[in-house]
């Protein structure tokens, strides 16, 4: 059966599936949680908490930062690059499981 067979849910738990991809995405949001709740509890407004998330999903992060600011915004990025990062800690997993076999369907 070719990827163009196969439905939506199968390539999500393909890319997603992986343990140390969830692992991942269960860390970046509890990162993001936590600096949520960190920042409200803040009266000053001076708390740099949100950066956690950031560094924790970086590199894409790093690239989706020069969008607008706000923490709708933030809030995207961080979203978008842990996905795309645990899409990437998912393929290198399965390459490493994968070894020197040079057909990726087994």
């Amino acid at each position: 059966m070719t990827d163009s067979g196969r439905s939506f849910f199968h390539r999500l738990r393909r890319v997603f599936g992986n343990v140390f991809a969830l692992a991942y995405l269960v860390l970046c949001a509890a990162l993001f949680v936590w600096a949520i709740v960190v920042s409200i509890g803040d009266d000053s407004g001076e708390s740099m908490a949100i950066i956690f998330p950031l560094l924790a999903t970086a590199p894409t992060s790093l690239v989706l930062l020069v969008l607008p600011g706000g923490l709708v915004m933030v809030t995207v990025v961080v979203l978008l690059a842990a996905l795309v990062n645990a899409a990437v800690i998912g393929w290198c997993a399965r390459a490493l499981r994968r070894g020197g076999r040079a057909n990726p369907a087994s």
